[in-house]
């Protein structure tokens, strides 16, 4: 296993010298993602290519991100500031159905603080933790862009608004 240290970029990251592999029909749609862009602009390809990162490892990790340094030819520091900057990119393992509730002032005047306690206590867990089975992660985020049907959460890609206690056990009961 290779050296483990905490970087001074962010708590919660841990820089290791350990570099992802992934099968070549993965790197093969990455090479297609970088195609789209100039060769001097590869750098563009950034955002799409965490994602499938993320697909493939389940969050974004210090071999994943090695590994995108090595592809794009970027400082692994380069990588870590994009991954980090978004709330998108998960940075550490999240459950199979990651609720993540819209936090910001739109929402919390039409009722975020009372949806997040609901899902919590439905969940018997906290924002930021996963339940034991790991079916489900709760994350508070910032805007998510639905402000005229506050209050919202999105789970995976799926936007669900004008939230009411009633319609999250509905959506929750529906996950597998």
């Amino acid at each position: 296993m290779a050296a483990v240290r905490p970087t001074t970029y962010t708590d919660e990251v841990v820089y290791t010298d350990e570099v992802a592999e992934f099968s070549p029909a993965v790197v093969e749609e990455m090479r297609s993602h970088l195609a789209k862009y100039p060769p001097e602009r590869s750098r563009s390809a950034l955002i799409p290519l965490l994602f499938v990162v993320q697909r493939e490892r389940g969050w974004i990790d210090n071999p994943g991100v090695n590994y995108l340094a090595n592809f794009l030819n970027l400082e692994v520091t380069d990588i870590w500031e994009t991954a980090t900057f978004y709330s998108m990119f998960n940075l550490h393992k999240v459950g199979r159905h990651h609720i993540q509730i819209c936090k910001t002032l739109s929402c919390k005047i039409m009722g975020e603080p009372e949806i997040t306690e609901h899902v919590c206590s439905k969940l018997g867990i906290h924002p930021g933790e996963t339940t034991e089975d790991g079916k489900f992660t709760v994350s508070l985020v910032e805007c998510l862009g639905s402000c005229g049907t506050a209050p919202m959460m999105q789970i995976g890609f799926d936007y669900y608004e004008d939230l009411t206690k009633e319609k999250v056990d509905k959506v929750l009961d529906g996950l597998d």
